[in-house]
């Protein structure tokens, strides 16, 4: 199986790929360059290949990047991972959140009414849901939380946007800036997709000193060490249907 791991930053994808490589090669393999990001590939687990993608920020850069990158190899499953806001109490930071849904919570416009999602408006859709036996497997191995991730492009700094955001999406996890960007992509190439998130900070108002994100980047890392043998399991047994 050959899975395309998604990621914002450098540091997001080095503690993806710290987490698929328990036992590192002496030398670390040269990144490729691509348009608007860049590959590292890892074949550390047997019955996985992992390339892990730093695509860049926001919905625009990863839908990009994940388009490009699927153009140039053969893929199984697209994942979109990196750090996120949790929705408290039920994802506090250094916790891990794997999508049941992947949301873009800022897409489509706003009505006298309140906000419409673009779906309803006659167009496109601001939804995308991943394998539901793969997801729920994911959140158990991991210990995560599964619940809708949002993607908006503008991160959530007050009060009153948090509670705008938990009042349409009552039951949301996490919130990012790349999941369905990511998801979009995937599904123009009829790939599955899932989402892992490890929580840095609290969705709410700005308090950059509360930040958590080297915890937060630990936990991805274990998030993943737990997650590559649940993506070979499940690439055995629907790979090739």
């Amino acid at each position: 199986m050959r899975a395309l791991i998604v990621t914002a930053v450098a540091a997001e994808a080095e503690s993806a790929a710290a987490g698929l490589t328990p036992h590192p090669d002496p030398v670390t393999p040269e990144p490729r360059a691509l348009p608007g990001g860049y590959l590292i590939t890892r074949r550390d687990l047997p019955g996985l290949a992992a390339d892990v993608l730093v695509g860049g920020v926001g919905p625009a850069a990863a839908a990009a990047a994940t388009a490009t990158a699927l153009a140039l190899a053969d893929y199984s499953l697209v994942v979109s991972a990196g750090i996120g806001g949790g929705f408290a109490p039920a994802a506090p930071p250094g916790s891990l959140v794997v999508a049941d849904a992947l949301v873009a919570a800022d897409l489509g416009a706003e009505t006298p009414e309140g906000f419409l999602p673009v779906q309803e408006l006659g167009f496109g859709r601001s939804v995308h849901l991943p394998p539901a036996e793969l997801a729920a497997r994911a959140a158990e191995a991991t210990g995560a939380l599964l619940a809708p991730v949002l993607t908006v492009s503008t991160v959530t700094g007050t009060a009153a946007r948090a509670a705008e955001l938990s009042a349409r999406h009552p039951l949301a996890g996490a919130e990012a800036m790349e999941g369905f960007g990511v998801a979009e992509a995937a599904a123009a190439h009829g790939l599955p997709v899932l989402e892992i998130r490890a929580v840095s900070n609290a969705v709410g108002p700005r308090d950059r000193a509360a930040w958590r994100i080297g915890e937060a980047l630990d936990a991805l890392t274990a998030g993943f060490r737990a997650l590559g043998p649940v993506l070979v399991t499940w690439g055995e047994r629907h790979e090739h249907r």
